[in-house]
């Protein structure tokens, strides 16, 4: 029988036929490792959108207000970031963080809306 390793610390392995690692720590401490670029990545973005959502939340407590890009600027706003996009049959287009939206107005100015789920 052919002799088989640990996939994480190459110690050899008893046992089981599909055995591949050792202990559930080597188990855990390989898959962590796993798309690490991947995961950081993701986990960067999704705190990002957090981040914007809160924004968002805290200046519309309302359902429905204006505000400045100052001030969206001033509380760490990254207008890059946005999860969907909604275009109305008048040519506006709404950005939105899940339920949270904003629409671009003149004079550096936002409107802040809520969808209601």
């Amino acid at each position: 029988m052919e002799k088989r390793y640990c996939l994480e610390c190459s110690t050899e392995l008893k046992g089981r036929s599909d055995q591949k690692f050792c202990s559930d720590y080597c188990r855990n401490t390989y898959n962590n490792k796993v798309d690490k670029e991947t995961k950081n990545l993701i986990r960067n973005i999704n705190n990002r959108l957090k981040k914007n959502y809160k924004i968002l939340s805290e200046l519309n407590t309302t359902g429905k207000i204006k505000v400045s890009r100052t001030k969206l600027y001033d509380k760490g706003f990254d207008f890059q970031l946005f999860t969907s996009i909604y275009n109305t049959k008048t040519g506006n287009t709404y950005f939105y963080i899940y339920n949270q939206g904003y629409l671009a107005l003149e004079n550096d100015l936002f409107l802040l809306i809520k969808k209601e789920l």
